[in-house]
Parts: structure tokens; C-alpha cells; sequence
């Protein structure tokens, strides 16, 4: 699976928003031109929260064992939660274990920062692991939505908080007769 490949799919997932920033764009870090990031944002806006995956075209300050800085690498990263991270790393993500090869090619591992978090990675996704990937996408895009929906729930107004009180005292048992 190429870039584009994976930005077609995980956009089509309902209510993502993919973020893909340019060249001299000034409204993101310098660092973060050419990567993609995958946003639950049904509105269509910029949310505040993170991204449920991402794809990276370069090597981070501290995050260099990929080795992206080689033409035509690129690693896509997944918040694929604690099931999914120890289905694929046979190891819970706070086990601290870090990745055999960080630099493998289509091969699922532990993210070199973010697997405490539960993320997994793989550089240059191939057909090893193009069957997983679907499965991890739908997962973390469900785990977004979850997130975003109770960021946004309403809050109960005080008339509705009273009401349940008095609904909540009036089915209350009461005391037998004495």
C-alpha cells in the first residue's frame, strides 16, 4: 500500500478528517510537511485531540530507527489500542519491549514512542500486513468517534439534573407504616 493508497481508505471512513500539510505551510510545525493526519471530525474542522493514525515521510528528533530519511520509506502508525497492539506484538503496550527491527518493512511493531499508548507501526505497508490493516483502521477509527462523541456530549441542564432527582426521590422506597 502506497501513501495515497491508505489516505483514500482511511478518509472514507465516516466523519475523517485527513490533514496533510504542505510545503511552507504556516499553520503547522515545519517538521510535520508532507506526513498525514488521520482526525475523527465529523464537522469537518480541526479538532482538538490526536490523530487516530498517521503516516510519516521523515525521521522525528528521537524517533530515527525507522530510517525514513531513505528515499521511498514511510511509516504509518495506528492507535490500535491494548487488544489489538497485544494481538499483533504478543505483549501488552506498557510491557516496554521495544521493536525487533524498527526498520523492517511491512512488518507490524510497537511504535518506538507511542507504544506505552497502545500504537503499532510499519514501515512501507505490504501485502504481510495490507490484511491487518483494514481491521486496525476501523478499530481506531471507532475508539476517535467514541472519543470525540463524549468530549461532545451535552452537558445536563440544572433543570434536567432536578428532574432526575425528584424522579430519583419519587421511586425511592419509602418507610413501612409503623
Amino acid at each position: 500500500m502506497d501513501i495515497d493508497e491508505i489516505t483514500r481508505h482511511v478518509s472514507g471512513l465516516d466523519g475523517v478528517l485527513a490533514q496533510r500539510p504542505r510545503h511552507g505551510d504556516p499553520t503547522v510545525p515545519e517538521i510535520a510537511w508532507g506526513d498525514t493526519f488521520f482526525f475523527y471530525a465529523p464537522d469537518g474542522e480541526l479538532p482538538r485531540a490526536q490523530p487516530f493514525a498517521t503516516i510519516v515521510t521523515k525521521d522525528y528528533p528521537g524517533d530515527t530507527g525507522s530510517r525514513l530519511r531513505a528515499p521511498e520509506r514511510f511509516r504509518l502508525n495506528i492507535a490500535a489500542g491494548a487488544e489489538a497492539f497485544t494481538a499483533h506484538t504478543g505483549h501488552p503496550p506498557r510491557a516496554g519491549i521495544p521493536a525487533p527491527d524498527p526498520a523492517a518493512t511491512d512488518t507490524l511493531f510497537a511504535h518506538p514512542l507511542y507504544a506505552g499508548a497502545g500504537w503499532l507501526a510499519v514501515v512501507n505497508p505490504g501485502p504481510r500486513t495490507a490484511s491487518a490493516l483494514p481491521a486496525l483502521f476501523t478499530a481506531a477509527h471507532a475508539r476517535a468517534k467514541a472519543a470525540h462523541e463524549r468530549r461532545h456530549r451535552p452537558a445536563h441542564s440544572t433543570a434536567e439534573r432536578l428532574d432526575d432527582t425528584e424522579t430519583a426521590m419519587t421511586i425511592s422506597p419509602t418507610e413501612p407504616d409503623s
